[in-house]
């Protein structure tokens, strides 16, 4: 069995940052496939599950272009040079406005509640409630955030590849005592 040493470098750092985006994309491109699936079955289709599987996807879009100490993973540039045809940053932002109405601290996702006075003969006659239905998201809207993830994972996958040989190529001639002085990582726990 191998013995691994965690890498502290730089490049291990923005390796470790794209591989979590990489991830991030995948599970987007997973929600999009349970979404149009369950979007063609129509009325078999729970609505809550619906809602809980896009707003992972939104969530997990969103992430793979957060920053925080470090740089972004990918920037909006990356969104046009993969898809330079049609609106790519409109689409992009509105599936980052529709995060934030999802994932809002306190408003409802779901309803629009106002509360009005009803008025009989000119004069309050009650408290009237109403409930506007917010839009739902729809198959052509899964099919784009997909198709976006898609594109992403790709070019993630590619740098992915190039930093993997980079950062291997700072270490590959390290001395053996060296390396031994990395902390080791339990691969088995890493795993679990």
């Amino acid at each position: 069995m191998s013995d691994v040493r965690r890498l502290d470098s730089a490049g291990a750092a923005d390796l470790v940052a794209l591989v979590e985006v990489f991830d991030e994309l995948q599970v987007v491109l997973q929600c999009c496939e349970r979404l149009v699936a369950d979007l063609a079955a129509d009325s078999e289709s729970d609505p809550i599950v619906l809602e809980a599987v896009w707003t992972t996807a939104l969530l997990c879009y969103a992430r793979c272009f957060a920053s925080d100490s470090r740089a972004p993973v990918l920037t909006e540039q990356d969104l046009t040079g993969i898809h330079p045809e049609g609106d790519v940053l409109g689409w992009h932002h509105a599936l980052l406005s529709l995060r934030d109405h999802y994932a809002h601290r306190t408003d409802n996702p779901r309803e629009r509640v106002s509360v009005g006075v009803a008025l009989a003969n000119g004069a309050a006659g009650g408290v009237a409630i109403t409930a506007a239905r917010q839009p739902q998201f729809d198959d052509v809207i899964v099919r784009q955030t997909g198709a976006i993830a898609f594109g992403l994972s790709g070019l993630v996958n590619d740098r992915i590849e190039a930093l993997q040989k980079q950062v291997f190529s700072d270490v590959r001639d390290s001395p053996a005592a060296e390396l031994e002085k990395l902390v080791a990582i339990d691969v088995a726990d890493e795993l679990s």
